[in-house]
């Protein structure tokens, strides 16, 4: 889901608990043709994509989907789900735009849940914009993968905050939880967190000076030297941010985690490191098309 910051405003305080969207979308892409084609798609409201984009003549079979927002970003109790499926021998990228904008919650958190189903020999690159917290943001983003053996897979997530008004005002909640399975149910990796913006922004902050978050998970990474821990962390440094790499729990793959002082130089980052995993993954660097 995404929109450009310059074109929203900051959602009015609530007096009454307000009533979110549940909502569900879904995209099923399948090999056909000899090339990767969105087999199936439900995309209700605000939900929206773009069609399929073609941006890698050296490898025609690779798809680039963006992922898009009609409706100014994520509001108040809200709970969208979004499933991605990728069948044996599909090859595709899903991205979006720009950032997605949270805006004021209240006693129920704005949920954002993304479940993703990876096939073997089919990979799945999903590299969202940041999420960008407004002040009193209440957010909640849970993503389940499940995987079968020979599953590819780079899955990012980030945040970042902003006041509109240039005080400073913090979002109020952030949960973030991660879950790696195999195709029988078999927990890999569980991961949960929980930050008050309060102490994400505070003096004594566990972030320290940073102000923005980024993650990345990449499973079924080939024997590259270009993953290398050193050569992703240079490439992470390099662009502003403080970057760690380790292997994830029960051999599931390789996790990266990225600080930054702001939102542009964690996207910086993220897009850096994301170049590489792409390229050792996929055999191609990753198609652009104007954001």
């Amino acid at each position: 889901m995404a929109l450009l910051l310059d074109d929203v405003f900051e959602a009015p305080a609530t007096t009454h608990a307000p009533t979110g969207r549940r909502v569900q979308a879904a995209l099923v892409f399948a090999r056909g043709g000899g090339t990767t084609v969105l087999s199936r798609q439900s995309v209700p409201y605000p939900f929206h994509i773009t069609r399929a984009f073609r941006m890698h003549p050296e490898s025609p079979d690779l798809a680039t989907l963006y992922l898009q927002s009609a409706s100014g970003g994520l509001y108040a109790a809200d709970h969208l789900t979004l499933d991605i499926a990728a069948r044996p021998g599909a090859r595709v990228h899903v991205t979006t735009q720009a950032g997605t904008v949270v805006h004021r919650g209240g006693p129920e958190p704005t949920r954002q849940e993304t479940r993703l189903t990876i096939a073997a020999d089919a990979l799945l690159a999903l590299n969202p914009d940041p999420l960008i917290l407004f002040p009193g943001a209440h957010l909640a983003v849970s993503t389940e993968i499940t995987a079968e053996p020979g599953a590819r897979a780079i899955v990012t997530e980030s945040v970042a905050c902003h006041d509109p008004l240039g005080q400073g005002r913090p979002f109020d909640r952030l949960d973030l939880g991660l879950t790696i399975r195999t195709l029988e149910g078999r927990p890999l990796v569980r991961e949960r967190g929980r930050i008050d913006g309060a102490a994400f922004a505070g003096a004594a902050s566990p972030m320290g000076p940073h102000r923005a978050y980024g993650t990345m998970v990449v499973l079924g990474a080939p024997d590259d030297a270009r993953l290398a821990g050193l050569t992703l962390r240079q490439a992470g440094d390099a662009a502003g941010c403080l970057t760690g790499v380790s292997p994830l729990p029960n051999g599931a793959g390789l996790g990266l985690r990225l600080l930054a002082p702001d939102g542009g130089a964690l996207s910086a980052g993220m897009d850096a490191v994301f170049r590489i995993v792409f390229e050792a993954l996929s055999g191609c660097a990753p198609g652009r098309r104007r954001k």
